[in-house]
Order: C-alpha cells, then sequence, then structure tokens
C-alpha cells in the first residue's frame, strides 16, 4: 500500500524525536564520565532517568569510532578540507573540534528546518555556543537567522536529505566547495529513507566530489530475530525504518556504496570497532558502571556497525584509513 504524505509526516516526525533519544543518551554518558563534551549540556538537560550500561557503552564506541575514522581524514587531508554532517542534530563536533584545533576550512550540518531552529536558538543564547563561532568567524558579516546560520568556519542548513537540488543549492550559498577534499557524516540516518533516496543521496555525493569520504553508523545483521525486535519496537513509536534491507549485512552496507559511485568500502560491527579501541580506556569506561551480563551488550553492538567509504581522485591514501 502506497504511504500517504500524512503517514510520511508521522514518520517525519518520529524520526525527529530520534535526535532527542540520541542527545539524552549522549548527555547521559557523559555526566557518568564515558568521554568529555563540556558543550551538550547546552543543547539538553540531563535526564532523570538512569540508561542501562549496554546503552551507554554503545554510545561509547560510536562516538570513539567515528572520532577516529574522522581524525584519519583530518590527518590525511592535513584538514584543507571540508565535512558536512547529514542529520546532524544537536551534535557538538564542531566545538570539540575547535578546541583540538582540528577544524577543517569549514564545517557544515544539515538537518530539518525544525531541528535547525532549536540548534540555533540554543547557540543564539548560550555564549559558551556562539563566543567559539565569532572567534573562528573572520570575512564578511556573520548571517545567523532563525532557519539558518552562516559564518566562515561553521554552517547550518535546514534542509531535507530527500531533495538534493535544493540541498546542494542551500549548500552552495554557504560556499561549499566541491574540488575540497569532503567527509560526510551519517549517524543513524540512511535507515530512516527509503533504499531509492539513500541511493541517490550516495551517487550526488560521489558525483559532486572527486576526493570524499563517507562515514556512516547504523543498524546491521535485520534480518534475524534480535534486529526485527528492534524494527518492531521503532514501528510501535511510528518510526519506519524504511531502509532496512540495506542493513541486512555488512555487505549490503558495503554495496550499497560500491554501487554508487565510490572506489572502496569498509563494513565492520560495533562488537569489533569496540575491540578497537585502546584497550587502558576501555579498562576505564568498564569500571564506571557495573554490567551484569555481556551477553546483551554484544548482541547490541552486533547490530550495530560503522561503514566507511571513499574515493581519492587526489590520491590522498585515503583507502588506508581503517579503525
Amino acid at each position: 500500500m502506497a504511504s500517504t504524505s500524512r503517514d510520511v509526516e508521522i514518520s517525519d516526525e518520529a524520526v525527529r524525536g530520534t535526535c532527542d533519544d540520541a542527545s539524552l543518551c549522549k548527555r547521559y554518558a557523559v555526566n557518568v564520565g564515558y568521554w568529555k563534551d563540556p558543550y551538550l549540556d547546552y543543547f539538553v538537560r540531563l535526564p532523570k532517568e538512569r540508561k542501562a550500561p549496554e546503552i551507554s557503552r554503545g554510545y561509547y564506541a560510536r562516538v570513539q569510532g567515528v572520532g577516529r575514522l574522522l581524525k584519519a581524514f583530518l590527518q590525511k587531508t592535513e584538514c584543507n578540507c571540508q565535512i558536512i554532517n547529514l542529520g546532524a542534530g544537536m551534535d557538538t563536533l564542531f566545538w570539540k573540534l575547535k578546541d583540538e584545533n582540528l577544524l577543517p576550512i569549514k564545517y557544515f550540518e544539515v538537518d530539518f528546518p525544525s531541528i535547525v531552529t532549536r540548534k540555533i536558538h540554543n547557540i543564539k543564547s548560550k555564549p559558551p555556543l556562539s563566543k567559539p563561532i565569532m572567534e573562528s568567524h573572520s570575512g564578511e558579516s556573520l548571517l545567523m537567522d532563525a532557519h539558518s546560520l552562516d559564518s566562515s568556519r561553521y554552517a547550518i542548513v535546514g534542509a531535507d536529505l530527500r531533495e538534493l537540488p535544493k540541498l546542494e543549492e542551500k549548500l552552495k550559498k554557504c560556499n561549499m566547495d566541491p574540488h575540497l577534499p569532503t567527509l560526510l557524516l551519517a549517524e543513524c540516518v540512511l535507515i530512516y529513507m527509503t533504499q531509492d533516496h539513500s541511493a541517490n543521496l550516495l551517487k550526488w555525493v560521489a558525483g559532486l566530489f572527486q576526493t570524499a569520504m563517507f562515514i556512516n553508523y547504523e543498524q546491521v545483521n535485520m534480518s534475524d530475530r534480535f534486529g526485527q525486535i528492534m524494527v518492531e519496537n521503532l514501528q510501535s513509536r511510528k518510526c519506519s525504518l524504511v531502509g532496512v534491507d540495506d542493513c541486512r549485512s555488512l555487505d549490503s552496507q558495503k554495496e550499497r556504496f560500491l554501487q554508487n559511485g565510490w572506489e572502496t568500502a569498509n563494513a565492520i560491527d560495533m562488537m569489533k570497532a569496540y575491540n578497537c579501541l585502546p584497550k587502558d580506556d576501555v579498562r576505564r569506561i568498564e569500571a564506571l558502571e557495573f554490567l551484569d551480563e555481556k551477553e546483551l551488550l554484544e548482541q547490541l553492538m552486533q547490530h550495530y556497525c560503522l561503514c566507511w567509504a571513499t574515493k581519492d581522485s587526489s590520491n590522498l591514501g585515503l583507502a588506508e584509513i581503517a579503525l
């Protein structure tokens, strides 16, 4: 049965709600001490209820895994690049990279206009968020209205990833440069798009940028019983995983890139990613909270993955990047 525009709107609203879920889980994990993020509490209050240790360890693996791949890209390009964070939500990566002196030439965020409006409101009203943007800004006047923000190093764009001509127009208006090496990030984004829409997005990126890397974090191994329960839980909240077929396996995750213009693709589940992280830090975070059963953590981690794809006309060695 075909989806009506009303069905799509309900599903889009549920997808927007996942932004808050992720922010709350990250805020809780940061408060417990899994990693440091001094900016997150300007966007989200500390949740009242305790989060399960499995959830916090999962977010730790996600943040560390994405961060390691991203920093490897920044190293290869010597920060002479741009980053486009797709479905960025309340992400704080711009501020953390500035603190570490790792800002790219320009950092872009894209999300639904309603989420962008909320984020910009927080930035405008909280000096610890607005000051770093001003500090990194040079040249002409900074644009900050209710629906968009554009400075010389950081831009936030309200757009729908299914409407690529409009997205491209908005990014170019904010001085996105197709000739620069470009890193694209998507965390639990593509699975909420139909296979056609996500394939079009990957193809568009591969066609637009000659030198690029795409980091995708999302569900995998969704055909088994555990995966089915995850799908049913989200469907009960009116959140349809319409792109779930691309999340059948690590191979299907890689294949979508290789079929849409990318030269290399890698994928590992988050249990493997977790085991790649520095042992001393893993020991530190495992001491923070007692974990009753390792089995649930392993099951959860085996149903999320990191996939990264590259195309490298500049011969920067992007294909060598690994976790």
